[in-house]
């Protein structure tokens, strides 16, 4: 086994805020379909489907950590967002609040898998909220997918649609087995999505459906493992998410309630 942790930041582009240290490692997704260097590690070297980034987002990232990296815990975060460490909100300088490498280790002593918090909708079940972002059919032949591939899966996927959280933007910080779990149930089931459904002739941004899918589905894995026993739920931890660049909470509102109310789909991300 080579380094305790490494955290892998899915980016496509230059970012003066990328941070550069040895818990780091800036992945740059979507290598096959844009061949500018960036000078970060490509996600199209060894086993990887970089290819399929216009339709996966980050979890090309997280397929060529999965495949082709060494370490006793691996996680995923994105550019924009980081897991929050000891200084959250302290200071002005918001990469000083992300976690650290000597934050981080000592936590791995007690905790097998380590969350961003999760997001609540309070007036939108997972499922509802997706219907109104997003489309519908996604998930339902998801959950067909689920049921013929996975039916030990089922009930639990359909009570946590049902739920008004859950775990978002796929982020995650696990122990290598538990990944290795994760993702060889994930991406079969994404394969076969694809299969099915291709990009539906979407948009850019909707097409991209395959990585908010995951967002969902992964909540209903991380359920399952607690009812097998496979994770103690005592040895999950939530750290907040600290957002980087320009985030405006209010057009976010806005766009979530257009969403439900006026039947808006999401066009962008905020």
């Amino acid at each position: 086994m080579g380094e305790k942790v490494k955290l892998i930041i899915a980016t496509h582009r230059q970012y003066g805020d990328i941070i550069l240290n040895d818990l780091y490692l800036p992945v740059q997704v979507g290598s096959d379909l844009n061949r500018t260097d960036l000078g970060y590690q490509k996600d199209n070297v060894g086993d990887n489907i970089s290819a399929k980034n216009n339709k996966y987002s980050e979890l090309t990232a997280l397929y060529w950590a999965w495949k082709n990296m060494d370490a006793e815990y691996i996680g995923l975060v994105h550019y924009r967002r980081h897991f929050g460490g000891k200084n959250y909100h302290h200071g002005k300088d918001r990469l000083n609040w992300i976690i650290t490498k000597s934050e981080l280790e000592p936590m791995l002593d007690k905790y097998d898998v380590i969350l961003p918090k999760k997001r609540r909708y309070y007036i939108e079940t997972l499922y509802s909220h997706y219907k109104h972002t997003h489309y519908s059919n996604q998930l339902d032949v998801t959950s067909d997918i689920i049921k013929e591939k996975y039916p030990e899966y089922a009930d639990t996927y359909e009570k946590v649609i049902n739920k008004t959280s859950g775990y978002m933007f796929n982020m995650v910080i696990m122990r290598k087995d538990l990944l290795d779990a994760y993702c060889t149930w994930l991406f079969d089931i994404l394969f076969e999505l694809e299969k099915r459904l291709g990009t539906q002739n979407l948009d850019a941004f909707q097409q991209r459906f395959y990585g908010r899918v995951s967002e969902i589905i992964f909540n209903a894995w991380l359920e399952k493992q607690f009812e097998d026993g496979v994770i103690d739920k005592k040895r999950v931890n939530e750290l907040p998410v600290v957002y980087l660049g320009k985030s405006n909470f209010n057009k976010k509102l806005v766009a979530f309630l257009m969403a439900k109310f006026l039947g808006k789909k999401y066009q962008h991300s905020f």
